[in-house]
């Protein structure tokens, strides 16, 4: 849950709201929630937990970023951008023998961005599909539980989901 939360959670909200504070209001509002789960449930538990993690995060979203006077769009960071996420583990880390080279390690790192650049390019539904499938790791099963889809609709958009993706980190000579 806290994966999935981290991959939803607007960066600037991060700044704000930790994904472990909402992954604690989710485990409240399940726990409130359970009885009437418990006498009709018409989904799997785990992912009836995380539609309660996605209204939480869309009141997060409301709550920080619709805010007039402190609005999370009005802050200015007190770390520069470059620097923002580290912690005293990653500074650490840069001195530290990675097993990589100097070139590896650019190239992994410009392989990560291009990925996330693409998937950042994709269409809402086939963005859902990727986060699920590859970085929540759900099974095919649950992807289309949770979308109220036949298994093959839930692969076949999997599959869509995986070219378009493709196509989007070749480049332009057509290789990737």
């Amino acid at each position: 849950m806290r994966r999935m939360i981290d991959l939803r959670l607007d960066r600037a909200l991060a700044a704000r709201v930790d994904a472990s504070d909402v992954v604690q209001e989710v485990l409240l509002e399940a726990s409130r929630r359970l009885d009437a789960y418990l006498r009709e449930p018409k989904m799997p538990f785990h992912l009836w937990l995380r539609l309660i993690a996605k209204d939480h995060i869309i009141d997060a979203h409301r709550r920080h970023r619709l805010a007039h006077k402190r609005g999370v769009d009005r802050e200015r960071p007190l770390v520069p951008a470059a620097l923002a996420g580290s912690s005293s583990i990653d500074l650490a880390a840069q001195f530290c023998d990675s097993e990589l080279t100097p070139a590896s390690a650019a190239m992994q790192q410009e392989l990560e961005r291009r990925l996330h650049a693409a998937i950042a390019e994709l269409d809402e539904d086939n963005r859902e599909i990727i986060l699920l499938r590859h970085f929540e790791q759900l099974s095919n099963q649950d992807v289309a539980a949770l979308h109220g889809l036949s298994e093959a609709a839930a692969s076949m958009r999997h599959l869509r989901a995986l070219r378009r993706l493709r196509e989007l980190l070749q480049p332009e000579g057509g290789r990737p």
